[in-house]
């Protein structure tokens, strides 16, 4: 039996995430989490609930993502589930993908989540224009 290849999207995405402090990733059948110390910053879902739906979800200060998705559908949306709760989703099924949007969003997700300690280094970082 061959082996299952990697939705490229995916591996991307992995890339731009594992590349945080102590980040982890977990494969869920077709999704992925990442997290940080237990605590999840990112998601990956392909069809989640039989959506039809590639993206990428994050944490969002308050109302930012009703904000992006009520501004621009097309490209933002507010998943099942955890989108009541402050998560928005970028979608990566339209088109060519600004993963430097992506690596944007997921950065600000991961300090909205990380403990203080490993926050204040990714901010100093993208202060420094680094990344």
């Amino acid at each position: 039996m061959a082996a299952r290849t990697e939705d490229p999207r995916l591996t991307r995405l992995s890339d731009i995430c594992l590349a945080l402090p102590e980040a982890v990733r977990a494969l869920r059948g077709d999704h992925a989490d990442f997290r940080v110390r237990q605590r999840v910053f990112a998601y990956f879902l392909n069809s989640h609930h039989g959506d039809g739906i590639v993206s990428v979800c994050v944490k969002s200060s308050l109302g930012e993502g009703v904000d992006r998705a009520a501004r621009f559908p097309e490209r933002y949306y507010l998943p099942a589930y955890i989108g009541a709760r402050g998560w928005f989703g970028l979608r990566l099924d339209r088109g060519a993908i600004d993963w430097r949007e992506v690596s944007n969003i997921v950065d600000l997700s991961y300090c909205l989540a990380a403990p203080k300690t490993l926050a204040r280094a990714v901010e100093a970082r993208l202060n420094a224009g680094e990344r």
